[in-house]
């Protein structure tokens, strides 16, 4: 006989999967039906996540691969690799090959393989760090994959040891040079997202850390930028450049994080998110440093 809370998760899971495959229902909460079921996890939260890919709109089929990635669940993998196999679907959907490179799954080298030299030039690339994820994982019996928030990367930051003969500015420098491989770019991104928030000794260097992210606009700082703002004890210098950041990309989950601190008690914070929140809402944006 089931328990009272199995009974409760499993109505939920019903509730947030019909949302989730409606058209009718508006995309925000469609999308919040979603983040529910990435964190409810299990077979039937992939399942109904899984049952959207055949939606009208290729961002949240985007995000529904995402998702599936970031559980990092092997049941996932087919569906996935039907996606990238999937010519009639969006670039921008098939270019989340990325979620197979978070499951890791060995098995998907062969598909991965052949869409490594893809005409579309972000689904080859995307195949390529999938490839060499996978590669690095299995090649690293021993290797950490907690980085501090529950994000699951498509390539490792440096290992500390690496990470203290770095400067910012030799990372910066990686990251912007179109010659080296995109590997390597990718390895200075996340390097730089954990070193620089995550530095105790100077609020001046989380701060400017901050700002580049800002300048990349990059989701995937969006948990450590996130993190930082909600750290209230923070200088209020970094937190300022945290919200402005995340206002740089600007998405629909970085909104919803920045409405939350409308009434800071900061005011160089509070009036950040403001005028990000009027941005928003429709007046152009230019990121001021």
């Amino acid at each position: 006989m089931s328990s009272a809370p199995e009974i409760e998760q499993s109505d939920i899971l019903i509730r947030m999967g019909s949302i989730l495959n409606s058209e009718m229902e508006p995309m925000k909460k469609r999308f919040r039906a979603l983040f529910t079921l990435r964190n409810l996890g299990g077979h039937a939260a992939i399942d109904a996540i899984c049952e959207s890919f055949t939606s009208s709109s290729a961002l949240l089929k985007h995000e529904l691969a995402y998702c599936l990635g970031q559980m990092g669940d092997r049941y996932a993998k087919p569906v996935l690799e039907q996606v990238l196999k999937d010519e009639n679907q969006e670039p921008i959907v098939r270019h989340e090959a990325e979620a197979l490179g978070a499951i890791a799954d060995p098995s998907a080298i062969s598909v991965l393989s052949q869409y490594k030299n893809s005409a579309i030039k972000e689904i080859a690339q995307t195949c390529e760090l999938a490839l060499q994820r996978i590669e690095w994982i299995n090649s690293s019996p021993d290797v950490c994959l907690s980085n501090g928030d529950r994000t699951i990367e498509p390539v490792p930051p440096h290992p500390e040891h690496l990470r203290q003969l770095l400067s910012i500015e030799n990372l910066e420098m990686i990251l912007l040079d179109c010659t080296a491989k995109l590997w390597d770019r990718y390895q200075a991104l996340f390097t730089l997202k954990h070193i620089g928030l995550e530095s105790d000794g100077s609020a001046l260097l989380r701060h400017e850390v901050a700002f580049v992210l800002g300048q990349l606009a990059n989701p995937v700082a969006m948990d450590v930028l996130q993190r930082r703002l909600c750290k209230m004890d923070e200088n209020c210098m970094v937190r300022h450049e945290c919200a402005e950041a995340l206002g740089a990309i600007g998405n629909l989950e970085c909104r919803r994080i920045l409405e939350q601190f409308l009434q800071d008690k900061e005011r160089v914070v509070r009036e950040s998110c403001e005028f990000l929140d009027s941005v928003h809402k429709g007046i152009l944006y230019f990121h001021i440093h």
